[in-house]
């Protein structure tokens, strides 16, 4: 296993309150430069890796070190693939403990830009440094949960935690019993090598997703699943 703790961590404030929607003048400006000054004062982002061998293949799983994961697409994925990486990144806990609310709503929502920041930030450094590692030249990755359930059903993080060992432990991530992660922007999941570029995205109906990053692919999905009986309705909450 892998540990990154020593990532760099610098906040651009123009990009942040862009990709935040949020205009200049909509907060002091003295607050504005407190927060980001605290946020790259204290913030910590952190991930840890290690690699992972296909032991079983499956149409619907696959299974490495004993473990198994029920996913057409991450199955599909890994088909002719021997070896992945899963991984967990996070913004880190500092940016938890640091931040007190004053109870201004925009200010919170800025902050968890912050934090989302720190966490691209940890997912940089991850992909930088299993390039080198793993001689890749593109890569893709898998998360639990991410789209529509079917594709890889959020209660499997906990299998994927159980490949890390202590994950809490080594990076200060821990895992509800609603398999959520605490901090909240922190991604787990499975990165392997690609010649075409896999979101998770492209398999899920939910039109009005805020984390959308490609259009949803109907192709891909038939091709995934066209001999499923039952089709995942639109999620629109």
């Amino acid at each position: 296993m892998t540990l990154l703790t020593s990532i760099p961590f610098t906040l651009d404030t123009a990009r942040l309150m862009k990709k935040a929607h949020l205009p200049a003048d909509v907060l002091d400006p003295q607050v504005i430069r407190e927060l980001v000054q605290s946020a790259q004062m204290h913030g910590r982002p952190k991930a840890l890796y290690k690699p992972v061998f296909v032991q079983e293949r499956q149409p619907n799983a696959i299974t490495f070190e004993g473990i198994t994961f029920h996913s057409r697409a991450l199955a599909e994925n890994l088909k002719t693939i021997e070896r992945g990486y899963v991984f967990v990144a996070t913004c880190g806990t500092e940016l938890d403990e640091v931040h007190v609310s004053n109870g201004d709503p925009l200010e919170d929502f800025l902050w968890d830009h912050i934090k989302a920041a720190a966490l691209e930030c940890a997912l940089n450094e991850l992909r930088r440094h299993l390039k080198k590692e793993a001689g890749w030249s593109r890569s893709s990755s898998m998360s639990p949960g991410s789209g529509d359930a079917e594709i890889w059903p959020i209660e499997q993080q906990t299998n994927l935690f159980k490949l890390l060992g202590d994950v809490r432990a080594h990076i200060g991530v821990t895992l509800t019993d609603s398999c959520l992660m605490i901090p909240n922007k922190s991604v787990s999941g499975i990165l392997f090598p690609t010649t075409i570029d896999f979101q998770s995205c492209r398999l899920c109906h939910r039109a009005d997703c805020p984390s959308r990053r490609t259009a949803y692919d109907p192709q891909l999905w038939h091709s995934l699943y066209e001999d499923e009986t039952a089709v995942p309705q639109s999620d629109n909450r």
